[in-house]
């Protein structure tokens, strides 16, 4: 009986174990997505001499890959597109000062730009958000849009 209710007790706790570390993994990926578009937002800022404009804050929109931000912005509240930024970045603590850190590009408002699905943050799955250059990875596209 005793051994029957340890093993019945470590079963629990092992079933515990497993469901707190698929719940760390799950908690993982949205503060990944979230630094992901706290940088995106940093990256509109900077896209734009005025760094954005109105009474009001302006947003970040995720990219389609097929279609220019123009037509996506258009389609919100946030009707004028001040850029398309592209970004990534690497893992880790930089280890010196002249270490590549991350990538940008801004493809401007008017067209679809690169069109490779893998950088369409919508299209993708949740976990790709751990992958960078190193694993196949590179950008995640975004609109900067203002009211206007």
């Amino acid at each position: 009986a005793v051994v029957s209710t340890q093993s019945t007790g470590i079963a629990n706790l092992t079933a515990r174990i497993d469901t707190m570390e698929a719940e760390r993994v799950e908690l993982d990926k949205a503060h990944a997505w979230q630094a992901l578009h706290m940088a995106a937002a940093a990256a509109c800022r900077g896209s734009v001499a005025s760094g954005g404009t109105g009474p009001w804050g302006n947003a970040v929109i995720a990219k389609e890959n097929t279609r220019s931000c123009n037509a996506i912005c258009s389609e919100t509240p946030f009707n004028n597109c001040d850029a398309d930024v592209s970004i990534s970045g690497y893992r880790g603590q930089a280890e010196s000062y002249s270490q590549r850190l991350g990538h940008y590009y801004n493809y401007g408002c008017g067209t679809a730009g690169n069109t490779n699905v893998r950088f369409d943050e919508v299209k993708a799955d949740g976990g790709e958000i751990f992958k960078g250059p190193d694993s196949g990875n590179w950008y995640y596209r975004f609109c900067c849009c203002r009211k206007g």
